[in-house]
């Protein structure tokens, strides 16, 4: 059962009968409000909680052994390409080429990106040119020339 308290200050103050204060006591309103309250409190609190558990989580995308999503796969003719990715008898497969004449060049071999006296497997990169890679292993020198790509 709701409880109301009214009080009437208007003989005290001096004024009308409507111009007083009205107070009202309800203790099931305000049991819902604080309920309600803290109910949002909760859902804010597990969103917050839930965001930074699952914000830290860093996805890593490993290309190795993948193909160049940049190479299209058919021709402006119509005709499907098969992708093979070419290997030499080394086991070395030169993917790209970032040329500079001032010796701050790199190379995409066996989808990683490598430069001068940097190793893959047991090859050491020895000279970055324009077209191909000089690599060492063992004293033999090994030279891995960059194919051109069709159209």
């Amino acid at each position: 059962m709701t409880k109301f308290k009214i009080q009437n200050k208007s003989s005290a103050t001096g004024g009308s009968a409507f111009g007083g204060k009205i107070k009202i006591s309800n203790t099931k309103t305000k049991v819902l409000s604080f309920g309600i309250c803290a109910l949002l409190l909760f859902c804010a609190l597990c969103f917050v909680l839930c965001h930074f558990l699952y914000a830290q989580e860093q996805f890593v995308y490993d290309a190795k052994g993948k193909r160049n999503p940049f190479i299209p796969l058919v021709t402006p003719d119509g005709r499907l390409l098969k992708l093979e990715k070419e290997q030499t008898l080394s086991g070395l497969s030169l993917e790209g080429i970032i040329y500079d004449e001032h010796g701050l060049s790199y190379a995409i071999v066996n989808s990683e990106v490598v430069r001068v006296s940097d190793k893959i497997g047991d090859y050491q990169v020895l000279k970055i040119e324009k077209n191909k890679v000089i690599f060492i292993k063992g004293g033999q020198i090994t030279e891995v020339e960059l194919k051109e790509e069709g159209p």
